[in-house]
């Protein structure tokens, strides 16, 4: 019995049949009318209930998750219900989505047809990593006399995990094998020269680049011959990843570390698909989630199992024990991409010391964020005297950040200054960047 339920039409046909039996009283001939009314509205409900509760006679459902949600992406889930009696049915569909959704009006109706299945579908945006718990798929059955409903239940309690944006990284592995971006329309990376990585020597053909000619082996071959170069490859790249206080700033339901973390996932995938090695690690008051920069197989999965458990604190960074750490585990000239947030010129001042001394050895690369909010109050059109205070204010933030740029610049340190939406293609353009130019 705890499967059936009474369903609206039954209560009004009730309720029809009690204010038949009130009018009954004054007009005695409409006793008849109830008492029929009352009669069929009883048969009509024992046929509604042996129909839906026919032992053999019932439906399936099947929720298909995927093996684990990527953050901040679109995740699809599907369900397939499958109708096994032998007459059109109604279903209501309420599935118990994570907490984390805060979810709490789903429901899908529909109608299947005797003995078919109805293939259905949903998507779920997580905004945080960590496991997410799916309850039970619950699914209310109803014949078209719709009186009652039965409940059948599947798949009760299964856990999935949230990892770092993994969805579009086929996307950007095939717009950087092609060294296209799309940001504001189609940004073509210019490759300058060439890298020092000799791969053979060839005979000339129209359009090679003349001053590649080997004269050398021209004179021996008494034939024009060139030099081809490749890409250089095997070349050391680190994330760093700042999980300081400055990163538990949100962004359109994510933090600036997931973000961040998203970004590192996807450029770790570009990286390793360009024969060069990645790594990683995470500070604050310590450095933690070493991974050493390596291209060997199972290297993306490693980064992506580091990046799963990351949390921010509400400690000051340390950058010293940070520029401690690299001298000592990080011997060879890197490509080194510090993730972090300062927000004022004096904050990057404070810590200026420790990133000359990052970039004396590796390249440096400092990714720090805009603000969207204060974007908003500066392409604002002012209406009141606050709302003026409120555009200067923000227009001096944002000074402060181009000084910020242009002191890192003075001291040979690059920077990236994005929009966090912006941060996957921002960090693998700057990447594509420094390998086009031979910087690295």
């Amino acid at each position: 019995m705890k499967n059936l339920f009474l369903n609206n039409r039954l209560f009004f046909m009730l309720c029809g049949v009690g204010f038949l039996y009130v009018l009954g009283f004054f007009f005695p001939a409409l006793l008849v009318v109830a008492h029929l009314f009352l009669i069929l509205t009883f048969l009509a409900f024992i046929l509604d209930y042996l129909f839906l509760f026919n032992p053999e006679k019932t439906i399936s459902a099947v929720r298909v998750l995927p093996e684990k949600l990527s953050n901040g992406d679109e995740n699809e889930v599907k369900l397939d219900v499958k109708n096994n009696y032998n007459f059109t049915i109604k279903v209501k569909i309420i599935d118990e989505i994570p907490f984390q959704f805060q979810i709490r009006d789903f429901l899908i109706l529909k109608e299947i047809l005797p003995n078919r299945n109805i293939l259905l579908n949903y998507f779920l945006t997580p905004k945080e990593r960590g496991e997410y718990n799916f309850g039970n798929l619950n699914v209310f059955v109803q014949t078209k006399l719709g009186f009652v409903s039965r409940r059948f239940t599947f798949q009760k309690d299964e856990n999935l995990p949230s990892y770092p944006s993994f969805i579009h990284l086929r996307k950007y592995e095939l717009m950087a094998l092609q060294n296209e971006f799309l940001l504001g329309g189609i940004k073509k990376i210019r490759k300058l020269g060439h890298t020092m990585e000799f791969e053979q020597i060839k005979d000339y053909v129209p359009g090679d680049d003349i001053r590649t000619i080997n004269w050398k082996a021209t004179g021996k071959r008494n034939q024009l011959m060139v030099n081809q170069f490749q890409d250089e490859k095997a070349q050391r790249i680190f994330m760093l990843i700042d999980k300081g206080r400055t990163m538990q700033m949100p962004f359109n339901g994510l933090s600036l570390l997931d973000y961040s973390i998203n970004a590192t996932m996807a450029l770790s995938h570009i990286i390793l698909k360009k024969s060069d090695r990645a790594g990683m690690m995470t500070f604050s008051k310590k450095t933690e989630n070493k991974i050493a920069a390596e291209n060997k197989n199972g290297q993306l999965r490693k980064i992506s199992e580091a990046l799963y458990n990351i949390k921010t604190n509400f400690y000051e960074s340390d950058f010293n024990r940070l520029y401690q750490d690299l001298k000592n585990s990080v011997s060879q000239r890197s490509l080194l991409l510090l993730f972090t947030n300062f927000e004022t010129l004096d904050a990057v001042n404070r810590q200026m010391k420790y990133l000359r001394g990052i970039a004396k050895n590796h390249v440096l690369v400092v990714v720090f964020f805009k603000n969207s909010e204060l974007q908003e109050l500066i392409h604002k059109n002012p209406e009141n005297m606050q709302e003026i205070y409120d555009e200067i204010i923000a227009e001096k933030f944002e000074f402060e950040k181009k000084l910020i740029i242009q002191e890192l610049r003075k001291y040979g340190i690059y920077s990236i200054y994005t929009a966090p939406e912006n941060l996957n293609i921002e960090v693998i353009n700057k990447y594509l960047e420094i390998k086009a130019r031979g910087i690295l």
